[in-house]
């Protein structure tokens, strides 16, 4: 589900716009709670009070604590894809869209760290790698297909599988800077995502002896 709102959905009514903000006020106090306390240490009990709800009122909204984790996922997707949008993204060339990406997931990882870590924790434990749809590799898919009908990737890869590849090095590149988040300064993470964009670009076999 797509968290923004359509230009083309009608004006909400005054029960709709109450019952956003109380869905906005579980979701605030969750967050808050995760990062305070982690997620497995929060209970539904705990976020309703802090959201000053009823119990009951929570499952209006969520059917189970688990829900905030996907309510998490799609506000990353959505934040994910507007600073992609936010500039040319390296321009017209493949390469430089995928140094782009590297460089948007190392900053929004740097500047939400805590919700990051928090979040990404819980992501794991509820089994969400395996479960939810893998967006990034989809985007990395995308760019890499161009890239191979402009001719600056060699013909007869397989996108979906190079995106795949970037997906689960960058999970990996960002599993290792969640233990140590403020390790190497705000650029740590994406210099990490460019080394490794480096590095299967260029292949890792010796050239042939002549």
């Amino acid at each position: 589900m797509d968290p923004r709102p359509s230009a083309a959905a009608p004006t909400l009514g005054r029960r709709e716009r109450n019952k956003q903000r109380v869905r906005e006020r579980l979701y605030a106090a969750a967050i808050d709670l995760f990062m305070a306390k982690g997620y497995d240490h929060t209970s539904i009990d705990e976020i309703a009070e802090r959201a000053d709800v009823a119990r009951g009122t929570f499952f209006n909204y969520f059917q189970r604590k688990e829900d905030l984790i996907t309510a998490w996922g799609e506000r990353r997707r959505y934040n994910l894809m507007e600073l992609l949008a936010e500039s040319e993204g390296g321009g017209s060339s493949p390469i430089g869209q995928l140094t782009h990406c590297m460089t948007v997931l190392g900053r929004l990882n740097w500047e939400e760290r805590g919700l990051t870590v928090a979040m990404l924790t819980a992501w794991v434990k509820a089994g969400r790698p395996i479960l939810e749809e893998p967006y990034v590799a989809e985007i990395f898919a995308g760019i890499v297909k161009a890239g191979v009908a402009q001719g600056e990737f060699r013909q007869g890869l397989e996108p979906e599988q190079v995106g795949n590849v970037l997906r689960d090095l960058y999970l990996g590149a960002l599993y290792r800077w969640t233990s140590e988040p403020e390790a190497g300064g705000p650029e740590a993470l994406g210099l990490e995502l460019h080394a490794i964009l480096r590095l299967l670009l260029a292949g890792v076999a010796a050239p042939p002896q002549p």
